[in-house]
């Protein structure tokens, strides 16, 4: 059984027990998430449920397992005989969430 759901912009194929890196929420680590904007579900069976955007009544439960921060991204913008040398970094935060049913 699998199910794809949206979530920060971005589409997610999960399954039960599986940790994904979702955008990042303001829940705190050990808290439950509901999930209800699901595309897609198919079952044990292979019986394929399709939303028009979204199915109504069907729910995805994750744990929230923790809070952090990505690897750091070097942004660095170089323009010749300028003397033009800029270097940023950017660390994307994430929330990692564990699927526990799909309903």
């Amino acid at each position: 059984m699998f199910g794809v759901i949206e979530t920060g912009g971005k589409q997610y194929k999960v399954s039960v027990g599986d940790k994904i890196r979702i955008e990042k929420l303001n829940v705190n680590e050990g808290d439950d998430v509901v999930f209800d904007k699901v595309l897609l579900v198919v079952d044990d069976n292979d019986e394929v449920k399709i939303g028009q955007p979204y199915i109504e009544g069907a729910k995805v439960k994750a744990k929230v397992v923790k809070q952090g921060k990505g690897k750091k991204q070097i942004v660095f913008k170089f323009k010749p005989r300028s003397n033009y040398k800029i270097k940023k970094g950017h660390r994307q935060p994430y929330t990692q969430v564990e699927i526990v049913s799909i309903a």
